[in-house]
């Protein structure tokens, strides 16, 4: 697909992965108008690897290649770009960065599976930040740490224009699948996004946020009644995370109730901690909880 101009200084490719998780498809964007900044080239696809190296025009150069998180939808495609076009791959590091400790500890004793759409060969050339500031044409892009979805994700500050990767969305919530996403940290990733005074967000699947503070309040209330919803179904006796997701989403269609699954079991990882509820038995993937 062909470059689309967002605003001055701004385009954005759609690439041809279409799913229920990634919706219309990945969106690639290119900053700059001659030292151009990619930002998320996405999956491992020859065409899109094309429409990326067609946007570049007379006098323009690709210098740097940003990715906000290691998943197959945005990642892979970052290593080709580089070979092609000689621009480093910058990120917060490879895919198991960030874990906190206790996701660390549970991925170590493999009771939690997850790694669902993880690029689990994604190494960047450059390691970026909090903080960090990269030149886009002469404008500043700042880096921020925002784990939750996954935990070396990333979003770019970039003229009053925050991109959010998977975290903020219009089209849906975020899949907070652990060991590699962590509900605690999504909840204050959120909270501080929320307090920013970003003008529009640009998110990595779907249209642009317009209103960037209150869809992080609506996405905080979603999960916190997603929460609720749990302990109201643990207060009718333990239940695992198959029993749980049947019980809670019942407008979802079957397919998608294993992703379900995942984001009840970061709830329960969350709610552990929280001294809320707690496994029958060792925390694992398919352990049953119960209310405290």
């Amino acid at each position: 697909m062909a470059a689309e101009e967002l605003e001055p200084g701004l385009r954005v490719i759609l690439a041809p992965n279409p799913s229920p998780m990634t919706f219309r498809g990945t969106m690639t964007y290119l900053l700059g108008k001659r030292d151009l900044v990619v930002i998320d080239p996405g999956p491992m696809d020859q065409a899109h690897l094309s429409a990326i190296l067609a946007a570049v025009g007379p006098g323009q150069r690709i210098t740097r290649i940003l990715v906000t998180h290691s998943h197959l939808d945005h990642s892979p495609l970052a290593r080709p770009l580089a070979e092609a076009t000689g621009a480093p791959v910058c990120a917060a590091g490879n895919s198991r960065w960030g874990q906190s400790g206790i996701m660390r500890q549970l991925a170590t004793e493999g009771a939690l599976g997850g790694g669902e759409g993880v690029d689990e060969g994604f190494q960047p050339d450059q390691t970026l930040r909090e903080g960090d500031r990269i030149e886009a044409d002469g404008q500043p892009v700042l880096v921020l740490e925002t784990p939750g979805h996954m935990a070396n994700h990333l979003s770019f500050a970039w003229n009053g224009a925050l991109f959010s990767g998977d975290l903020v969305m219009s089209w849906s919530s975020s899949l907070i699948s652990p060991p590699d996403g962590d509900m605690r940290a999504f909840y204050a990733t959120l909270a501080r996004l929320g307090a920013r005074s970003d003008r529009i967000c640009y998110p990595g699947h779907g249209g642009p946020v317009r209103t960037p503070r209150a869809r992080c309040v609506e996405l905080v209330a979603h999960r916190r009644a997603r929460e609720a919803a749990i302990l109201e179904a643990l207060g009718e006796g333990a239940a695992d995370t198959a029993q749980l997701a049947r019980r809670i989403y019942t407008d979802t269609p079957a397919a998608l109730l294993p992703a379900a699954e995942r984001n009840i079991l970061a709830h329960l990882i969350d709610l552990t901690g929280r001294n809320i509820t707690s496994p029958l038995g060792k925390l694992t993937a398919h352990a049953r909880f119960k209310r405290k």
